[in-house]
C-alpha cells in the first residue's frame, strides 16, 4: 500500500470481457486501478463466489475482492456479506488486519454511508447528493475532504455494458489506511449503485 502515500487521486476502471458484453451474463468483476497519470498501480478482481449467487443475487451477491500489486501480491482485500439492505464492506490490509468498515445508513433523500476505522469509531461519512447521482462526497462532519465520482465512459460503452469508471480524490497527506478505505469504498458503491441489476 506504500504506493498510495504520495497520491491524492486514483482512477478505477472496470474491465469487461466480450463474452459478458455479448451474452449479458454477469462474470466476476475486475478493475484496473491507476494513478492520476493513467499509470496502472493495482489490479482488483472478485475472488471466490458462486455462479448461483452471480445468477440470482446479481449486484446483491456477497463478494471477496482482492487488490493486487504488479507482482500479484494481495495488498488490500474487500469483503462484503450478503445483504438486501444496509450494505457494508470490510477493508483489510495484506496481512488481513482490518483497516475499517463502510456501512450504508438509512436515508430517505440521499445515499449515505458511515466509515469506521479499525477500532469501530466513525471517522468519515460518504454522502451521495440527490441531484448528483454519480457523486459521493467524503466528509468529516460538515467538512468535505474528497469525493468518489462515477465517470462518463462514452455512449457506446454506457449503452452496451455496465462497466464503470470512477475517480477518487482525497488529501495527499492522509494516512495510507484512509486512502485504502476509500479505494475499497469504490467497489462497494459500484456494486450497490451502478452494477447492472437487469
Amino acid at each position: 500500500m506504500k504506493i498510495l502515500e504520495n497520491l491524492d487521486s486514483l482512477m478505477v476502471c472496470q474491465q469487461k470481457e466480450w463474452g459478458e458484453i455479448v451474452t449479458g451474463f454477469e462474470t466476476k468483476n475486475k478493475y484496473a486501478v491507476s494513478d492520476e497519470h493513467g499509470q496502472q498501480i493495482y489490479f482488483a478482481a472478485e475472488q471466490k463466489g458462486s455462479l448461483l449467487a452471480r445468477l440470482f443475487l446479481k449486484a446483491n451477491r456477497p463478494f471477496y475482492l482482492a487488490v493486487l500489486d504488479e507482482a500479484s501480491n494481495v495488498v488490500i482485500s474487500v469483503t462484503r456479506p450478503f445483504r438486501f439492505y444496509f450494505h457494508q464492506a470490510t477493508i483489510c490490509d495484506a496481512q488481513g488486519k482490518v483497516l475499517g468498515v463502510i456501512k450504508k445508513e438509512f436515508s430517505l433523500l440521499r445515499r449515505t454511508y458511515a466509515v469506521f476505522d479499525s477500532s469501530d469509531r466513525e471517522i468519515f461519512q460518504l454522502h451521495g447528493p440527490m441531484l448528483k447521482p454519480w457523486t459521493f462526497l467524503i466528509k468529516n462532519g460538515d467538512r468535505e475532504l474528497g469525493k468518489i465520482t462515477k465517470q462518463w465512459s462514452g455512449l457506446l460503452k454506457e449503452s452496451f455494458t455496465d462497466a464503470d469508471n470512477f475517480g477518487v480524490t482525497f488529501p495527499i497527506d492522509w494516512p495510507v489506511a484512509n486512502k485504502a478505505l476509500f479505494l475499497g469504498a469504490v467497489f462497494l458503491i459500484d456494486f450497490v449503485h451502478f452494477e447492472n441489476n437487469d
